[in-house]
């Protein structure tokens, strides 16, 4: 039985026994009712202040039971209360209140379902990117020790609307869904689609025939995590340097290198009309532009100079973390702290 239901269960005893022990002396003793409640009160509360009247033999006997009675029941409660303030519950709502606070002011937050192996490396990656997260985990020990590192957790299961909602996902720009089970991701997948028409969705899969319904479901992404890690493997071993540049680009970062995309639509009006080489972003700063994205999902690897700039453009650019600080500078765009 849970702490929060004990008492329940230890006010609604308390709260029986008192109105039987009024109606008791009522009956028995023609007490008015308050005089009634109060003899109740300093009998099962044991404080020994003398009866409202001297009693009948009936009286005695139902006082003698009221007492005996209200023993355990006055037992019960304190321990219960007791718990509730010394074993963390209190604690544990209070710190689950302010959560909630913060997570109604976050806004183009991403929400990560599962805090497990690949729920982790998902937080992990998006808050170097200076990206806000929520995770929703239902493990309440982890959620416990995740909220004391500092990160947003709320403690539930995510294939629950409300813990979504919860979440902010009214207000959130991605979904990561990292649930062991298929089944529970593709509901996730469902949840949200329902409610969030074109946010981004991310799911992982654990089967390949999955994938597909997953897909259908609502997710623009599906990743296999053994699939992927089989392939990385292989390709070490037929591609081993090509396999650790990249592995180098996008683990390492740091202040060695990173990968960072650039929407055209951030940069000052004056520069979205100007082509790649009029930018010249490797002379001036250093930075490759090693390739883009076009509005109808085509990919362009490492464009010409005389590509022509749009606002529906996405830049991929690469260098390291002074010079992509230096990226944003010349082109105004503010930087995660």
């Amino acid at each position: 039985m849970n702490l929060a239901r004990r008492i329940r269960i230890a006010g609604i005893s308390i709260v029986s026994v008192l109105c039987l022990g009024s109606l008791g002396f009522v009956w028995l003793e023609n007490y008015t009712w308050i005089e009634a409640v109060y003899m109740t009160v300093i009998t099962v509360s044991t404080v020994g202040f003398g009866e409202v009247r001297p009693l009948s033999e009936e009286g005695m006997m139902f006082t003698a039971l009221l007492v005996v009675s209200s023993l355990g029941t006055f037992t019960f409660a304190v321990t219960a209360v007791s718990q509730f303030f010394l074993e963390g519950d209190y604690r544990e709502r209070v710190r689950n209140k302010r959560i909630k606070r913060i997570m109604k002011a976050m806004d183009q937050h991403v929400i990560v379902c599962g805090y497990g192996r690949v729920g982790e490396k998902a937080v992990e990656e998006l808050q170097d990117h200076g990206t806000d997260v929520v995770v929703i985990e239902s493990d309440p020990e982890l959620v416990k020790a995740l909220q004391k590192k500092g990160l947003h957790v709320l403690s539930g299961d995510a294939t629950r609307d409300e813990n979504l909602i919860n979440a902010g996902l009214d207000r959130a720009r991605a979904v990561i869904t990292t649930l062991p089970d298929d089944a529970q991701n593709l509901y996730v997948v469902l949840a949200v689609r329902e409610r969030r028409k074109a946010i981004l969705i991310i799911s992982r899969a654990s089967q390949l025939n999955a994938v597909s319904k997953l897909r259908v479901a609502g997710a623009h992404n599906v990743i296999m995590p053994d699939q992927v890690g089989g392939a990385h493997m292989a390709s070490l071993v037929a591609i081993p340097d090509v396999v650790e540049f990249l592995d180098h680009i996008r683990i390492q970062g740091g202040d060695e290198v990173n990968l960072e995309e650039v929407e055209v639509q951030q940069l000052p009006e004056s520069l979205r009309s100007l082509t790649l080489g009029e930018i010249d972003a490797r002379n001036r700063i250093g930075v490759n532009v090693i390739g883009l994205r076009r509005a109808n999902g085509e990919m362009v690897i490492n464009p010409s100079p005389k590509t022509e700039l749009h606002e529906t453009m996405k830049l991929f650019v690469l260098g390291d973390a002074k010079q992509i600080r230096s990226l944003n500078e010349y082109l105004g765009i503010q930087t995660p702290a």
